[in-house]
This record gives C-alpha cells, sequence and structure tokens, in this order.
C-alpha cells in the first residue's frame, strides 16, 4: 500500500522525475546541531546534522558489529545504509508501510556488502520471528503508527532477552495546554496522521506494561531547532506552501517547551 503523506509524495516526485535523489532522503528526519544558536539554515548544515540524529539514534540503541538490526519506518533506507558503513558486519533490513519507499530504499541501498532486505509491512505486525533481533530502531515513525501500544507489544516480542529499542519522537511537556494535543492528533496536511504525544512517564509507563526497562529518555529539543529553519528553506524552493505552514506550528510549539524532540532506549530484560 501506499501512504498519504504531502512530505513523502514531495520526495517521491523529485525521485520518479529520473533526476538524483533530492539530498535528504537518506535522512528522513529532524537535525541534531552542535552549535544551534549559530544562524545557518544551509542545506549541507541539516544535512549532517540529519546524519547526527541518525548516529545518536543507533548509539542510544548500543548496536554493535555483527547485530541483527530491523529499522521500522525505514523510509529510503539512509539510516541503514549509515549503520553499514559504519558497523560492516551486521545484519540489515527495514520495513516500511509505503511499497513505494520498499522500492526505492531497495533500489538506492540495499545491493551493497552486506545487502541489505527491505519488506513493506505494518510496524503493528511486524512480519518477523519471536526473539530473532538484537535491536529495533524507529526514527521519527512512531507518531504515524495507529497505535505505540501494538508496536511495542510487537517490538517486545521480537526481540531477543537483552535486545533494545531505540526511537525518536515529540513529547509533550507535563503541564503543557491540552491544545498541543489536539494540534497533533487527527491529521496534518503535510506530515500526515500524528498520534496524540506521549509524555516521559507516559512512555515509561507503556513500557513497563508491554514488557519493555526504559534504558534512556534524552531531550535534545534546543539541539534540533535549526530544523525547522533549513526545512522552510527546502520547501521555500520546493513551492510547498503546505509544508512552510505545516513547518511553522510545530517550531511554535518546540520553541515554547510544549512539544519536545526525544530519543528513547528501551530493552526487553533479560
Amino acid at each position: 500500500m501506499s501512504v498519504d503523506f504531502s512530505y513523502v509524495d514531495s520526495a517521491l516526485e523529485h525521485l520518479e522525475a529520473g533526476g538524483e535523489p533530492p539530498p535528504f532522503w537518506r535522512h528522513f528526519h529532524w537535525g541534531l546541531f552542535d552549535e544551534p544558536e549559530r544562524a545557518d539554515d544551509s542545506p549541507e548544515r541539516y544535512f549532517a546534522a540529519a546524519e547526527a540524529m541518525t548516529d545518536h539514534v543507533v548509539a542510544a540503541a548500543g548496536v554493535t558489529d555483527g547485530a541483527r538490526v530491523l529499522d521500522v519506518g525505514c523510509g529510503f533506507g539512509g539510516t541503514l545504509d549509515l549503520v553499514r558503513s559504519r558497523l560492516p558486519r551486521t545484519r540489515l533490513a527495514g520495513l516500511n508501510i509505503d511499497e513505494r519507499q520498499v522500492r526505492w530504499a531497495a533500489r538506492l541501498v540495499g545491493a551493497g556488502d552486506p545487502p541489505i532486505s527491505f519488506v513493506a509491512g505494518d510496524g503493528c505486525r511486524l512480519p518477523v520471528a519471536d526473539g530473532s533481533l538484537d535491536h529495533v530502531l524507529a526514527v521519527e515513525c512512531i507518531f504515524h503508527f495507529p497505535s505505540r501500544k501494538a508496536f511495542f507489544v510487537e517490538v517486545a516480542r521480537v526481540l531477543k532477552p537483552g535486545g533494545t529499542l531505540a526511537l525518536s519522537d515529540f513529547l509533550m511537556a507535563p503541564g503543557a495546554l491540552a491544545s498541543v494535543a489536539e494540534r497533533m492528533s487527527g491529521g496534518d496536511d503535510w506530515y500526515g496522521h500524528m498520534a496524540k504525544p506521549l509524555t516521559s512517564p507516559g512512555y515509561e509507563r507503556l513500557a513497563r506494561r508491554t514488557g519493555l526497562e526504559p534504558l534512556s529518555d534524552d531531550d535534545v529539543n534546543a539541539r534540533t531547532l535549526p530544523t525547522y529553519a533549513a526545512l522552510r528553506r527546502l520547501a521555500d524552493e520546493d513551492a510547498s506552501s503546505d509544508g512552510v505552514s505545516s513547518i511553522d506550528g510545530l517550531e511554535d510549539l518546540a520553541v515554547a517547551g510544549d512539544l519536545a524532540y526525544h530519543v528513547l532506549a528501551f530493552r526487553r530484560p533479560a
């Protein structure tokens, strides 16, 4: 199946036009900036920061060479390609519900040594054997899923004892206005379905109820803020007024601290 997300459709239009892939295809997510106060919205700086975010999530999972890794919501395969370049003996697979992204991921990065396998599937019904994975990654995608709980139950099932899940998500600050939840739930013209955000304590409760242990919760919101200017610039270049409007709305919440970007990790007990 395909998904109705305008930001995905925009990237696919570039790819299917036969030109060079858009630079952000490798890391289809927010960036992690070393100097967030520096005024520089250049695409090059954003792309480097997006790669740094990928590294941060992979480090939170504790991925080691030779491990078996599944990237859920794998986009065009950039996260797994980076893992392969860092840890060449890892056994890697990517899953996405959007068959178009799966096809492009296989085309762009599937070949190589070792090859990366990609499959179309639902993150809430993983086509994976029980206890077969060392690590599951979910970079900036879990808010698109119909149920975070169903995803966590599946992750607890497919991880080996001691295996880890690392993800990034937008978390609601304790005491944030109810309008945050209303604004983030139901849908968005540019980013598609976005489920009601959780708080940090909400994630901890979710993990414990589904058989996982919280390992870490890193609020990196301040280091992601330059992403908004960079994405706005890219959207302007693409004449995407809907994209600019959505970016502005998220930025307002992030700057206010009501909605903060976190990298979290969890473990299946040994």
